[in-house]
């Protein structure tokens, strides 16, 4: 099957447009970019310079915090999720002191900010963040000369962990150098280790591959599933190996399970709108899977950003009198963004107009460029921590699965992401009803399907109390459980997975929800992978087992080409 074109008026026109308009962005955007930064400082330090109080207060905190760390023997303290002082070597002299002093500057340097009179509070936010980002580059463990464990390791081993981190560092760099060439020597490849759910390609267009799934189960439910991936990320996070594959574990179940791969879009694709990845991805798809089936229902579920189009797309049906819709399930989606978490530091007009600049000038936003911004939210971690434990200690990272799809990125279109991080993020025009979809506004209080919701407790993405914020648009029953784990890891939380537990509370229709803190009260608390309890709500909401239905015409066999793509 084939499907439509994406709308091209003006291609051309707008391209030119775009390289009138975009001028050397590449280091300018983002929250560091002076653009960004200056009028934030500026806010900050004209306020405190005119608040001689507020200056005294703190200068007295600071004393405090000080008489604090001696009182405490010079023992770390550090905020919940900063692993960098954990080993029992920091609590030895002179150690102690140089992580505690440091933390207490830190702690003290991002309270003053935030609590600047006078000062808007996303400038002070920004602020903040500027700074934590320069202080986390001194900490003592980042020096081999103060961190306890580079000592030991270089003692212990005669320097040769020092060897290992410039080897370690080489191959950074060969990897940097020539990114695909290090893809490509990954052990885990597409379609060999991980994405392997037999299958097939049954719709191709423009934007995205629909891929049907062989049944595995000799009977299965009369309604398909259609999961709607996120095209910031490839849609095989939910088809990793075998034991850890959500697709593999819903056709067991004995679901049919079509999933779309969207294309890794290039230049060309640069002024596709949101709304064509809702007509060429969701209808279309949904299209295909009511023709192949028979089926009148379909069960739908998307992640991430798919959860939010899904949303979209559901809203506009409802709209338009489409009751094809059975279920909605949202993985780790906002809806309101309101809170949209830590991502909000990078989301205001002076940061959009610069990164709209880039984007134009390339025609879409780099995957480097995206996980640039990831990994500046959690620079301790995905930064800091890996560059001491590979170039200092010269330890070398074992990989997995989830690690493999993790570094196998897309890109996003220059027309779409503007929209998406303007009239969602910014100005949150979905959950205010002023977002369009087939040239019309969508109302998401116009959803008339059962839905179930899904949030991480660790989520920094898509914090679970957005994800929750879903009540206050369906009036339909709505089920929402809370997943252990964050983002990704959360969500790839198969049967046997040590460690994994979830909380469910179901939402009757007209019922009131809940705040967020009398969730955590109220809802069942259950060990173990969350897979099976949506998968035995879906059951409730299926028809009889019976023969499975035939497979569409095969373009090509799963996982396709586009995930292939880079």
């Amino acid at each position: 099957m084939t499907g439509n074109k994406i709308d091209e008026p003006s291609k051309q026109a707008a391209g030119a447009a775009r390289e009138m308009d975009a001028w050397p962005t590449e280091l300018a955007a983002g929250p560091l970019a002076p653009a960004a930064l200056t009028p934030a400082v500026a806010d900050v330090v004209s306020h405190a310079a005119t608040a001689p109080g507020y200056l005294a207060e703190t200068a007295e905190d600071a004393l405090r915090q000080s008489l604090r760390v001696i009182e405490a023997g010079g023992k770390p303290s550090p905020e919940k999720g900063d692993h960098r002082f954990s080993d029992p070597v920091w609590g030895a002299p002179p150690f102690n002191f140089f992580a505690s002093n440091f933390l207490l500057v830190e702690e003290w340097l991002n309270k003053a900010i935030l609590h600047t009179p006078g000062a808007s509070e996303h400038h002070a936010k920004l602020a903040a963040f500027a700074a934590r980002q320069w202080l986390d580059a001194f900490s003592p463990s980042n020096l081999p000369w103060t961190n306890p464990e580079v000592l030991h390791a270089a003692l212990k081993e005669g320097g040769a962990n020092f060897l290992h981190g410039y080897e370690n560092w080489l191959e950074d760099v060969r990897g940097a150098l020539d990114p695909k060439a290090a893809q490509s020597s990954d052990e885990y490849v597409v379609g060999r280790d991980v994405a392997v759910t037999p299958g097939k390609v049954v719709l191709r267009n423009e934007l995205m591959e629909l891929i049907q799934y062989a049944p595995r189960a000799p009977q299965t439910r009369p309604e398909p599933l259609l999961i709607v991936s996120a095209w910031i990320m490839k849609y095989y996070i939910l088809d990793l190996s075998p034991h850890n594959s959500f697709i593999r574990f819903l056709v067991e179940r004995g679901f049919t399970v079509f999933c779309i791969s969207w294309r890794n879009p290039g230049p060309e694709l640069a002024e596709t709108s949101f709304d064509d990845y809702r007509r060429l991805g969701v209808m279309a798809a949904l299209d295909a899977v009511s023709a192949i089936t028979g089926a009148k229902k379909v069960h739908a579920l998307g992640y991430c950003l798919g959860g939010t189009l899904l949303s979209i797309a559901a809203a506009a049906m409802a709209r338009d009198g489409d009751r094809r819709l059975a279920s909605l399930c949202f993985l780790a989606a906002q809806t309101d963004f309101t809170e949209p978490g830590e991502l909000k530091i990078f989301i205001d007009e002076t940061q959009l107009d610069e990164l709209d600049g880039l984007m134009a000038r390339q025609g879409y936003l780099d995957a480097s460029q995206m996980a640039g911004a990831f990994s500046m939210l959690h620079a301790r971690d995905l930064i800091w921590s890996r560059m001491v434990k590979s170039y200092l200690l010269g330890e070398k990272s074992t990989g997995n699965d989830l690690m493999a799809w993790n570094a196998d990125a897309t890109r996003m279109p220059f027309r779409m992401h503007s929209t998406y991080l303007r009239a969602l993020f910014l100005h949150n025009d979905l959950a205010e009803g002023r977002f369009e979809a087939g040239g019309a506004k969508v109302d998401l209080g116009a959803i008339d399907a059962p839905v179930f919701a899904v949030g991480t407790e660790n989520d920094h993405v898509a914090p679970w109390r957005s994800v929750y914020k879903i009540h206050r648009f369906v009036s339909r029953d709505i089920s929402f459980l809370l997943a252990s784990g964050g983002h990704n890891g959360g969500i790839v939380s198969e049967p046997g997975h040590r460690h994994r537990s979830y909380r469910l509370l179901h939402i009757g229709m007209g019922a009131n929800a809940p705040p967020p803190a009398d969730y955590l009260t109220k809802a069942e608390v259950h060990d173990g992978s969350w897979w099976p309890a949506y998968a035995d709500w879906l059951d409730g909401l299926s028809g009889a087992f019976g023969p499975p239905p035939a497979m569409g015409a095969a373009l090509a066999d799963a996982p396709g080409t586009y995930v292939l793509e880079r």
